[in-house]
């Protein structure tokens, strides 16, 4: 089925979705648009704005070495012009068209922000192409390159971008004034090129001296204030949105809306939070980027916190601290998270290099912060942003009084709320069984059709993989192939997906998944199961099985109900290689210059066939980042189910 995600079908199915007050919000936002495109807000004029707000002394000095090496070789390829955004390889950085979209060739329409049809790219091109060099993350790195070196080639680098950005780009015009998320991300990016460039001799004519510059961070603020993400789409750009309004609103308070929009900002963005994170820690939209994302954007707003003396409620920073628990808690041995859900490779703040590990700096700032706990991985990596945020942060066992907080005496397996379970092995083997619910909120944007699925690794390699996301906009059938059924390691009945999508961002009926029984109290024999009504009146139920001893997954899954067509998919990394013969597969891939094998035995009643890179239809890919796909194996049985039946998978690895 073809989701046009600006049709009037769309729209009722989207309409369907939202509650009275959502509606009724939502409608309140068409009267305010339609009255700021004849009368927009105008900015208060401003005097004697200081910025205080600087990082503390010896902050810089404590970055390490390779890290700063790391940051200044990125600094140096940004100023030679080039860059990579979602694939797209950029040599136009020096100068950059902020319209201008290079994987269609296409640019944007101007205009009333409001009339702009950002999401149909035969008119606008790659949305995500054209706001993601606008989030000015680049230009953070600059800025922190400059702060660690001095060189003023990089700050003025960075106030001709500003100067051009802002010119290009007057309030409540074009496709940088649509979309909130944009403008919070992109706030906070200002915050911090304003403390990182502290030490040249321009920053204050750069910003709190220049009416252009307090004109535009008023007006985002202001827009910020008018539109917040509402109802059924209050998930991470709700908090991005109040990250960045809290983070201007406290570094740049020169307004007499500040304070206001400060204190609003901070109660929206403990709620937001709260509502977004499970008790357990782990992100209700069962993404694992966004997972990331909201944990670094809660990280900046309360370095700012601190940064500015404002009190923090101790519910906010405990969200963030069992969020980083939870994250210690599920990587795997070379520190890499599940893959679950939607991906679009968004950061809160950017002041690092190629090749710092994302996770690793996220649990290095949470030793830094929270304390790491005995059962923690251990983080080898450097990055630039921990001894930042680092310095900024009060640490958590110095914030006095607040509510008793109990944490994992040991690492968790199962997160009951979130339905994920983490099986382990010796060698690294590491297997992620999903039995949550499908998504966060009605319309469960970013969520997967994956019920029942597993995610298989070892030693950090993906053997069973989660393929990825791949896209959001203006390719439909990859879309729609990415977040699929068959595009995961589960059971799919007659053709369809266990959840029905709407739209791109958009489930009309969500299969609701139960956890039976979970033991990992026994080292020999990890055991889950779980079941789901996707495909009613069938139910589908699995059981996975990991044996220490042999380093053998088991999975059974068990159809029961009336006759129905039936394929089971296992979606192999791109590093694993397979040879199949009828219904076995032998497994190999290299891990660090060393040949590793598994065995993969396939249940003997389907009928299996091995797919890679086709594209009508699409079948056998990986998306190792948004906007990238590569060709992968993916091994696919085909039959039918009546009354109850089991097909039993067994893996099992060999050698080291």
């Amino acid at each position: 089925m073809t989701v046009n995600a600006g049709s009037a079908g769309w729209y009722l199915r989207r309409l369907s979705r939202m509650g009275p007050r959502e509606v009724g919000g939502r409608v309140g936002d068409t009267v305010r648009r339609r009255r700021w495109r004849s009368a927009r807000p105008v900015a208060p004029s401003v005097t004697g704005a200081r910025f205080t707000a600087v990082l503390p002394a010896g902050a810089v000095a404590a970055v390490p070495p390779d890290a700063a090496k790391r940051l200044v070789a990125e600094a140096d390829r940004l100023m030679a012009g080039q860059g990579e955004f979602f694939g797209v390889l950029r040599d136009d950085l020096a100068d950059p068209d902020w319209w201008y979209d290079p994987k269609t060739g296409r640019r944007a329409p101007e205009g009333y922000a409001f009339d702009v049809p950002y999401r149909d790219e035969e008119v606008t091109g790659d949305i995500k192409q054209i706001w993601e060099p606008s989030r000015h993350q680049y230009l953070t790195v600059l800025a922190a390159a400059y702060a660690v070196t001095g060189d003023e080639r990089y700050a003025e680098r960075v106030a001709g971008h500003l100067r051009s950005w802002w010119a290009s780009n007057p309030p409540l015009r074009g496709v940088h004034w649509v979309s909130g998320i944009e403008l919070g991300i992109r706030l906070l990016s200002w915050v911090w090129v304003r403390r990182l460039l502290d030490g040249w001799p321009g920053a204050a004519a750069l910003f709190e001296g220049n009416p252009v510059a307090l004109k535009q961070i008023w007006h985002h603020q202001r827009w910020l204030a008018a539109f917040p993400s509402r109802g059924s789409s209050a998930n991470n750009h709700v908090v991005a949105e109040t990250a960045g309004q809290f983070a201007a609103a406290c570094a740049f308070g020169w307004f007499p809306s500040s304070a206001r929009w400060r204190d609003e900002a901070l109660r929206s963005l403990e709620r937001q939070l709260r509502a977004n994170t499970f008790l357990s820690g782990l992100n209700r939209e069962l993404a694992t980027e966004y997972h990331g994302l909201v944990l670094e954007l809660g990280l900046a707003a309360v370095a700012e916190a601190d940064a500015a003396g404002v009190a923090v409620p101790a519910t906010l920073r405990l969200v963030l601290l069992r969020m980083t628990d939870a994250l210690a808690a599920v990587v795997d041995d070379r520190l890499r998270p599940p893959r679950q859900g939607d991906a679009d490779d968004g950061h809160g703040l950017v002041v690092d290099g190629a090749g710092t590990d994302r996770w690793a700096s996220l649990l290095a700032t949470g030793d830094a912060v929270f304390g790491s706990l005995p059962w923690w991985p251990a983080v080898t990596g450097t990055d630039v942003r921990t001894p930042l945020l680092a310095a900024l942060i009060r640490p958590y066992a110095k914030q006095g009084s607040g509510p008793a907080v109990s944490r994992p005496a040991g690492r968790p397996a199962h997160f009951a709320d979130a339905g994920l379970t983490v099986l382990r092995g010796p060698g690294g083997v590491w297997c992620r069984c999903d039995g949550g619910p499908h998504g966060f909120l009605s319309i469960a944007a970013h969520a997967h059709a994956d019920a029942l699925s597993v995610e298989v690794r070892h030693d950090g390699v993906d053997v069973l993989a989660d393929p990825g996301t791949y896209c959001y906009h203006g390719q439909p059938a990859w879309r729609r192939y990415f977040r699929s059924t068959l595009g995961h390691n589960t059971l799919e009945l007659d053709g369809a997906d266990q959840s029905v999508p709407g739209g791109p961002f958009l489930w009309t009926r969500h299969a609701r998944s139960r956890v039976l029984s979970v033991d990992v109290s026994d080292e020999g024999v990890s055991r889950w199961c779980a079941e789901h009504d996707g495909y009613g009146p069938s139910v589908h139920r699995r059981r996975v099985e990991l044996t220490a001893a042999s380093r053998e997954v088991r999975v059974v899954d068990e159809v029961r109900g009336p006759r129905r067509a039936v394929r089971l998919a296992f979606h192999l990394g791109p590093a694993v290689t397979a040879d199949l013969v009828d219904d076995r597969a032998v497994l190999t891939w290299a891990r660090d210059g060393e040949e590793r094998s598994a065995v993969l035995d396939l249940p003997g009643g389907l009928s299996w066939r091995a797919h890679r890179g086709e594209t009508n239809p699409p079948l056998g890919w990986y998306s190792p980042g948004f906007g990238r796909k590569e060709p992968a194996t993916t091994l696919v049985g085909t039959g039918f189910t009546d009354g109850v039946r089991e097909f039993t998978t067994v893996l099992g690895f060999r050698g080291r």
